[in-house]
């Protein structure tokens, strides 16, 4: 019975792979620009105002301040619950692909035509996680270097760039990573896979989509 074993495996794998995706494709912006719509005299769209993102800055912007925080919050929870999720179907590396799944969920939802936020509050919330370790170091390097360049692309550069380096280092190094998932090469490989998707967003955008990308 011990050939089951491989292919069970891959199974649990792939399942948390899938309700990874599927969690990640319910965009909190979309769900607070229709509640939002509910009590405004004019319909908004995100995808059509603003920034043209349905995140969290766009909300901000264009919904108010309150909506705004809902969505950055409800896009932290789904990382968190999709790698939380995988972790419990899968163990940690069902963790580490539910998580990358997650952010591509939330980048390329297939059911609003593929079209989907930046994923840096998804990827944000799979760090709870898959990465918790790092999240004193994230916040900080986010605030710096914001604070630095006014520019919150070049602030997520900087912040996914050590976040890719960090995540090997914490593998090679085996260092602890808290109530986390242990550091093993899932962990470097997420890293590297949900900061891909998450530039490649970036540098896909239209220019007059300008810094409000999140």
């Amino acid at each position: 019975m011990g050939w089951l074993i491989v292919p069970f495996r891959l199974y649990r794998l792939w399942v948390a792979g899938v309700v990874g995706y599927l969690l990640g494709c319910v965009l909190s912006a979309d769900i607070a620009a229709k509640l939002a719509n509910r009590r405004a005299a004019e319909r908004i769209d995100l995808r059509s105002v603003g920034s043209g993102n349905p995140g969290g800055a766009n909300a901000f912007a264009n919904l108010g301040k309150g909506w705004g925080m809902a969505v950055v919050a409800g896009d932290i929870a789904k990382g968190g619950l999709a790698s939380a999720v995988g972790r419990a179907i899968a163990g940690d590396a069902g963790a580490y692909f539910a998580a990358t799944t997650a952010v591509a969920g939330h980048c390329f939802p297939a059911f609003a035509n593929f079209k989907g936020g930046k994923g840096v509050g998804t990827s944000a919330g799979t760090t709870l996680v898959c990465f918790p370790a790092y999240i004193p170091i994230d916040v900080g390097l986010v605030v710096a270097s914001y604070v630095w360049s006014k520019h919150a692309g070049k602030a997520t550069a900087v912040a996914s760039v050590v976040f890719s380096v960090a995540a090997l280092a914490w593998h090679v190094l085996r260092w602890g990573n808290g109530w986390g998932t242990k550091p093993t090469r899932g962990l470097p490989l997420y890293a590297w896979a949900t900061t891909g998707i998450i530039a490649y967003k970036f540098f896909s955008a239209p220019r007059h989509m300008g810094d409000r990308v999140r």
